[in-house]
């Protein structure tokens, strides 16, 4: 080899090792200055979980952390702003499940939820319950199902508009099982309880404390939890695969993430951070007081779970055609 070829490896391996050295370093001294959490939206559990984690944070990192709320465009114009951020670490975003939704309505949006974010942590889920009108004559998901099959576009559902949680969940319902229940969309998710519970409308999905008094005293019933476990305030309600649909899965979760390219060692030190926060008593309690249950996940852990809303989100969307409007 050369003379002239040996500095040119020489340099590169010089190259090489910096290239390691310089994340290294900055994670070391991370954080350093203040870190700011973008926000979706401005009321609502990213909202209140967002708050929290930043007042945590601060106390756990020994730097002020500050919410940066950006609502507008179902929660996009704050997505885009994270995604477009510098990937240094002092630029996170608390994200909830219209973060993979989005995207898959409308592919135009700026920003994609795989490839540009890397996830930090799932903080918190909230699951959803399907409810009926009383006047609805089934006592379980699987005759209401069965109602379905036998009277097609009789039964309504209602939801806060198109693409929304509810109205996405619903669609999965009518794709695992073949049924046509007909969509009444609402200018808000509290007006279709609203319409559900005065008997407007058939049938809602919701988060499970936005209709656990009307359920509590009658004015609802729950047929069935669409998640892999019963909630402790619905103890005697089924979950979706105990009423024989287990594909029928339907979470609201709260998670944390940075843009891509954030060093691996400080994503590392701010998940470390935040599953010992989420084992806090303190913690959990204020999750709980908003229905949230606190989940502690790995990176590894957060990434798959991420991947498989995303997809299992886009397909229910391919299969119903719901573009945007």
């Amino acid at each position: 080899m050369s003379f002239g070829n040996v500095r040119m490896a020489g340099a590169i391996l010089l190259f090489a090792a910096l290239g390691t050295a310089i994340p290294s370093a900055l994670a070391q001294g991370y954080p350093s200055k203040t870190i700011r959490i973008i926000l979706p939206f401005g009321t609502g559990g990213t909202n209140l979980v967002g708050r929290w984690l930043a007042l945590k944070l601060s106390a756990a990192l020994g730097q002020q952390v500050v919410v940066d709320p950006r609502p507008g465009a179902g929660g996009n114009i704050a997505h885009e702003a994270a995604a477009k951020s510098p990937p240094d670490g002092y630029t996170l975003l608390m994200a909830g499940v219209a973060f993979v939704m989005s995207p898959n309505i409308n592919p135009k949006v700026g920003f994609d939820p795989l490839r540009d974010f890397v996830p930090i942590a799932l903080v918190a889920t909230i699951p959803n319950v399907l409810v009926v009108h009383p006047s609805v004559p089934a006592k379980s998901l699987g005759e209401l199902v069965q109602l379905a099959r036998s009277h097609p576009g009789k039964l309504t559902y209602a939801s806060g508009g198109v693409g929304s949680g509810p109205h996405l969940a619903a669609e999965m319902l009518k794709s695992l099982t073949k049924t046509h229940i007909l969509h009444v969309p609402y200018k808000g998710g509290a007006l279709g309880i609203v319409g559900a519970m005065s008997g407007e409308i058939d049938i809602v999905i919701s988060v499970v404390p936005s209709v656990l008094p009307y359920v509590n005293d009658g004015r609802m019933r729950a047929l069935a939890v669409l998640d892999t476990k019963r909630v402790g305030s619905l103890p005697q309600v089924p979950t979706s695969a105990e009423a024989g649909i287990p594909k029928l899965l339907a979470l609201n979760w709260y998670m944390l993430l940075a843009p891509a390219g954030v060093p691996r060692a400080i994503i590392e030190r701010l998940n470390v951070e935040l599953v010992k926060i989420l084992q806090s008593t303190d913690t959990r309690e204020h999750l709980a007081a908003v229905g949230g249950e606190v989940t502690s996940s790995t990176l590894e852990q957060t990434s798959e779970f991420l991947r498989a809303d995303y997809e299992r989100w886009g397909q229910v969307i391919r299969d119903a055609g719901i573009k945007a409007e």
